[in-house]
């Protein structure tokens, strides 16, 4: 059962690490990129404080964006801020986040989140935490992939598996090495293939932050992931 109000605590705890990091940063490095192709840290942070705002909508039951187009407009119009008004809407955006998290609602409702994707209210939080987290190491700051919560690592590849799972551009996949649990990905075509090695290795090749080559493959080759 997923616990919403567990992952808002955690989505909080992450965000003041997120903080406490970007604090150190000045301008230059702002403006410096990020791991994230053609996208500096500006654009990061300026993604990630519209992102607070798009799952706000979510749980309010509004389309996440306007549209893609005027995603995209938002993060290029805020990314070259200042370094203290990035801080300032970060902060602002997760609190009102936090806020829309803890109004009485129906957390076993579907929502509607980017390109008709539909889930429960109850894992909106874990999405934002998954987004806090990921995009915490894509700045390039030295938090790694290493650093990330244990339950953290152990969930999202499990919502990676599951992401994946069907898909028949991926073949049967099994995952080992995720704290001792083993998961199924893939769909039913071609050879069977087992991907093993530490967790956070595991989830840098799902979630396209690694290439795989620290992963021990057995039945053929490592699969090539579509886009997430």
């Amino acid at each position: 059962m997923i616990d919403h109000a567990h992952d808002l605590a955690a989505v909080q705890e992450a965000t003041d690490r997120l903080l406490t990091a970007a604090a150190a940063l000045d301008n230059a490095a702002l403006a410096g990129p990020s791991r994230l192709p053609g996208w500096s840290r500006g654009h990061v942070l300026a993604h990630l404080a519209r992102n607070a705002d798009a799952l706000v909508n979510v749980l309010g039951g509004r389309p996440m964006y306007e549209s893609g187009e005027a995603r995209d407009a938002d993060i290029a119009r805020d990314a070259t801020r200042p370094l203290d008004v990035h801080l300032a809407d970060l902060r602002d955006s997760a609190d009102r986040f936090r806020a829309e998290g803890a109004r009485p609602a129906d957390w076993s409702r579907t929502v509607e989140l980017r390109n008709g994707v539909l889930d429960e209210a109850a894992r909106i939080p874990f999405r934002r935490l998954i987004e806090v987290e990921l995009h915490h190491v894509d700045l390039g700051v030295g938090y790694e992939l290493e650093d990330l919560p244990d339950e953290f690592v152990r969930r999202e590849i499990q919502f990676l598996a599951d992401r994946f799972a069907g898909n028949a551009a991926v073949p049967p996949t099994t995952l080992t090495g995720n704290n001792g649990h083993s998961l199924s990905t893939g769909g039913d075509q071609g050879a069977p293939v087992t991907v093993g090695g530490p967790p956070w290795d595991l989830l840098g090749w799902l979630a396209g932050r690694r290439d795989g080559s620290a992963l021990k493959v057995t039945g053929g080759p490592l699969p090539a992931l579509p886009p997430l």
